[in-house]
């Protein structure tokens, strides 16, 4: 019963293991194993087709976004009133601002 017991044990773990190891074969062989994050976006370079990109971005916060550049910091979307809270909460994460060259 003991042998019975590694075995299928042995087999429960060869199952849970096997897709995470061919997961990580295949990024040897030039797949990417997982999607890579993308960079955060940098709000005072940003392309309006970028920004609309964002949950919550459509044309209007787009052109308000354009229109208060430059940042010195993403928080000035929320501190300058040019996004509500609750959309930049949903996009803080994905965008920066550089600093712009003097």
């Amino acid at each position: 019963m003991r042998n019975l017991r590694h075995t299928l044990l042995a087999a429960a773990l060869l199952f849970a293991v096997a897709p995470v190891f061919s997961v990580a074969q295949g990024s040897k062989a030039g797949t990417p194993a997982a999607a890579p994050a993308s960079a955060p976006l940098d709000i005072n370079t940003a392309t309006p087709d970028q920004l609309k990109a964002f949950p919550g971005i459509g044309d209007a916060y787009s052109k308000r976004i354009l229109d208060g550049r430059p940042y010195t910091a993403k928080n000035q979307l929320l501190t300058r009133g040019i996004l509500p809270a609750a959309t930049y909460n949903k996009i803080k994460d994905q965008i920066i601002a550089s600093h712009p060259k003097k």
